[in-house]
């Protein structure tokens, strides 16, 4: 690919008979991309400042049209090319991915979309929730204010409801989540609040797609990050142990970036088991062995197997460091995950997974410690890269 098409200008007169129809229209500056790709990038576009949302997007038969605040300057293009790459590696169209670089239109038509007010600007405080394919389940640690620290009451709750319908078009069902993850499976009691009563929907992230049910397997969307900067660590030919793999998130992301690695995934939960045997058809890929078995038994069949050892069980991985540890090969990395708390984030982690190591006469090297996002009142979800030796 030369610099000359990467930074292609034109301009698209489908482009204009498209957005023309309505009244009230303004130009700017498009990021033209597949449709069926958009919603990762319009995220990177986000993530750079670039998008207009005070305009509408809109889409042909083939082209999603984005809207940009500016027409970006040289640097800024080459910057989010580097960024756009490794995403283009995970969507599911790559005899597409060249035409990637070069779809900045200048002078494109716009509608102007009247502005969705927020869930704050609704409210007047502060909620937290998530939104998980079209299903938003409202954290019951919600409130902002001081009427609601101890909790959303049955006296807002609707009210929230209401305001996350209003700010999310897509979203069809409100559920509450009435307790904290728990249980072997780690799951959660969640309460319908409004809309369509469902606890299953298809979540999209990344070019993947993955069929969920909230009430019998465990997901949240907030690692969404952390998935993708896993799964851009491996390379071709690597092998994958997701020690708890849930519907696949981890798994499904790796198997389509590194096509020819081999997964293992891996969940005790039956009913996660199923829902992730569906989502590797669903995503077509091939390279996985899905495994519906107790993770402290894997290194009878995979000792010493794994470049990239995944620990995703938060709140008790530590009780399964001696088999990531054993199904590591010598300069594999676990990537082990934990809740901590702020006055001691990492260390007591560390000292765990050394512990581990040394029991099988092995050393340890701390790759990258990262705090992942804050969980509860000074605690927060951390994720160590440890290499194993």
């Amino acid at each position: 690919m030369n610099q000359k098409s990467e930074l292609k200008e034109m301009s698209d007169p489908r482009a204009t008979e498209q957005a023309s129809d309505g009244n009230d229209c303004v130009l700017r500056a498009s990021f033209r991309i597949h449709k069926d790709d958009g919603e990762p990038i319009r995220r990177l576009l986000d993530e750079f400042e670039l998008i207009d949302h005070s305009c509408k997007p809109f889409a042909d038969d083939i082209y999603l049209y984005l809207p940009l605040i500016r027409y970006p300057e040289k640097e800024e293009r080459l910057a989010f090319r580097d960024r756009l790459m490794p995403i283009i590696s995970l969507l599911p169209h790559p005899k597409k991915k060249m035409e990637y670089y070069g779809w900045y239109l200048k002078d494109v038509p716009f509608q102007v979309q009247k502005k969705v007010p927020t869930v704050y600007e609704i409210l007047g405080y502060s909620v937290a929730y998530e939104v998980i394919g079209d299903i938003a389940v409202i954290d019951d640690r919600a409130g902002g204010d001081e009427n609601l620290k101890d909790g959303v009451s049955s006296f807002n709750v609707s009210d929230i409801a209401d305001a996350v319908l209003t700010t999310h078009s897509a979203v069809k069902t409100v559920l509450l989540s009435a307790g904290q993850i728990s249980g072997e499976f780690r799951t959660r009691p969640l309460e319908f609040v409004k809309g369509e009563n469902k606890t299953a929907t298809v979540h999209k992230e990344y070019g993947c797609k993955y069929r969920i049910d909230l009430a019998r397997a465990f997901f949240t969307p907030r690692l969404s990050t952390e998935r993708r900067r896993i799964s851009e660590q491996v390379q071709d030919g690597d092998v994958v142990i997701d020690m708890f793999a849930g519907v696949g998130p981890y798994s499904i992301a790796i198997a389509k970036n590194a096509s020819s690695s081999c997964v293992i995934a891996n969940d005790k939960n039956e009913d996660a088991f199923s829902l992730l045997r569906e989502n590797i058809a669903l995503n077509k890929v091939s390279n996985i062995v899905a495994l519906n078995e107790d993770a402290l038994f894997l290194s009878e069949k995979y000792a010493g197997a794994g470049d990239h050892v995944i620990m995703n069980l938060p709140h008790n991985a530590f009780d399964f460091l001696d088999t990531a540890v054993a199904v590591c090969k010598p300069g594999g990395v676990i990537h082990y995950y934990a809740m901590a708390f702020e006055d001691d984030l990492f260390d007591g982690s560390v000292e765990l997974i050394r512990k581990a190591a040394e029991k099988q006469d092995r050393f340890i090297e701390v790759v990258e410690k990262r705090t992942v996002r804050s969980y509860a009142p000074h605690q927060y979800n951390i994720c160590l890269d440890v290499r194993i030796l």
